[in-house]
């Protein structure tokens, strides 16, 4: 497009068609065509005067959890159904600046409460991938970011925002062979985007390689005195400064991310990928991060706590959904509409979290989970005196078939273990396609890196982005 071998406007309208073509992914919940087309017209006449942003003419997709100006926005809820917002999040807000346009709000987790987007309200995104080995059952897409994921995947749009709680945007990313990048906690506004865990949400950047997560990252980041969490702080050229040169680098291999029963070929793709942040020219040096078993414990505790909290402000009197029986006072009106409202996965973190703040619990759960939390955190601190970032598995498996944990909470909790801990302590993490596996699903391998370092951490996804020449994709079945 900059160039003038096509148009923005043709650009959007390919990305419309295709959008349009792939309903049975489920990706999108609202299609905003108009959006798109709009700012392709004003990339075009930015290309001619020679004034072109930095994403002018990038058609993108936007997670439903941020809210949109005239847009109905729902974080895949019914308990906010017909909600259009009068006002424009942050992030979208800043994007729309640099010149992308809108294609459509994406489907995502309930309140962003998920790993394989299916508990959405609106239904289950698919994955594009299938399975090699015969079996052809539909897969997950990760969550809670799976619209995205399957979105930017199945090429619906080349780049989309994301999430990311304790792991939405790495491990959705890792299931279908994007990359995606969780920055440090305050480097993206969270100002219009609907709560889940105040002091975990963060919104990032997924894409189909490192070099498009690092652009996108920057037009999303800033500060914001409307966020009272938002760091004060200047955005990098972190695009400009790209190098998958990793001389003079040490790179952390966790001892305790080998858990016990991870499959032998996530084992191979780490030892991949050491082979290859070595032949980049990084030191490879083991690190230990002793609490790291609490890290799951710590993070249901705190998420669901917080959630229980942000979530009691649905009640059906200002906005969203009202069931009103009746014949029904005050309280009638609030029980009916959070039970027509919410999903079986939002009222169970919600009663977790009211548990554990109750009078009687909040010392023995909430505050240990925090000092937890600390720990944590102090081990991360402790790993950076021998090295400069980490490298890991981003999931423990590769996508699993839809309803395969879906009864069992506990073993959906369990795809987060890798992805947790850098999220408590609010550490820039990102996920970057490593290879197949046996059946020709993609695998990823996590980047983790000091607070503020996401240069780092997008130098050494692109070492091993060049170095795994990962080209595979989902076949066009759709």
């Amino acid at each position: 497009m900059r160039d003038g071998s096509f148009s923005a406007r043709e650009v959007a309208t390919a990305f419309i068609d295709r959008v349009a073509a792939a309903k049975a992914l489920n990706a999108f919940l609202v299609e905003t065509p108009d959006h798109a087309l709009a700012a392709a017209d004003t990339a075009d006449k930015a290309r001619a005067s020679g004034d072109l942003k930095p994403m002018s003419g990038v058609p993108i997709g936007m997670k439903d959890l941020f809210c949109t100006e005239g847009v109905r926005t729902t974080a895949a809820s019914h308990i906010l159904d017909g909600f259009t917002p009068t006002y424009e999040s942050t992030v979208s807000g800043k994007l729309w600046a640099a010149g992308a346009g809108m294609l459509g709000k994406l489907n995502m987790d309930q309140f962003a409460m998920g790993s394989s987007n299916e508990t959405s309200a609106f239904g289950n995104v698919i994955s594009p991938w299938r399975r090699k080995d015969g079996g052809n059952a539909a897969l997950a897409p990760g969550g809670s970011s799976g619209g995205s994921s399957a979105a930017i995947s199945a090429r619906l749009c080349p780049a989309a925002t994301g999430t990311d709680t304790g792991g939405s945007i790495r491990q959705p990313a890792s299931f279908v062979g994007i990359s995606g990048i969780k920055p440090t906690y305050g480097r993206c506004s969270r100002w219009g985007v609907v709560s889940f865990a105040s002091s975990l949400d963060q919104a990032g950047a997924m894409a189909r390689d490192v070099r498009d997560c690092a652009i996108m990252l920057e037009a999303m980041s800033g500060f914001d005195p409307k966020d009272s969490t938002s760091l004060d702080l200047p955005v990098p050229n972190w695009e400009g400064a790209l190098s998958g040169d990793l001389r003079g680098k040490k790179i952390g291999i966790p001892r305790e991310y080998r858990v016990d029963g991870m499959p032998a070929e996530i084992d191979a793709l780490w030892e991949r990928g050491i082979a290859w942040v070595k032949d980049a020219g990084a030191e490879v040096v083991e690190v230990s991060l002793p609490h790291t078993k609490y890290a799951l414990p710590a993070y249901y505790i705190i998420a669901p706590a917080e959630a229980s909290s942000n979530l009691a402000r649905y009640d059906g009197v200002r906005y969203g959904l009202r069931d009103l029986p009746e014949g029904a006072g005050l309280q009638d009106m609030y029980a009916a509409t959070r039970a027509a409202g919410f999903g079986a996965e939002v009222r169970r973190r919600i009663m977790i979290g009211t548990y554990v703040l109750s009078a009687g619990f909040y010392d023995a759960y909430f505050t240990q989970a925090s000092k937890v939390r600390s720990l944590i955190a102090r081990d991360f601190d402790d790993a950076w005196k021998s090295c400069d970032l980490l490298l890991t598995p981003t999931a423990p498996s590769a996508a699993f078939a839809l309803g395969e944990k879906s009864a069992d909470p506990l073993a959906m909790y369990l795809n987060d273990v890798f992805t947790v801990p850098s999220s408590l302590a609010g550490l820039p993490a990102m996920s970057v396609p490593g290879g197949l596996d046996g059946a020709g699903l993609p695998l990823g391998l996590q980047i983790i890196g000091k607070a503020l370092d996401e240069q780092g951490v997008l130098n050494a996804g692109l070492a091993i982005e060049q170095r795994a020449g990962f080209t595979a994709r989902p076949d066009n079945w759709w």
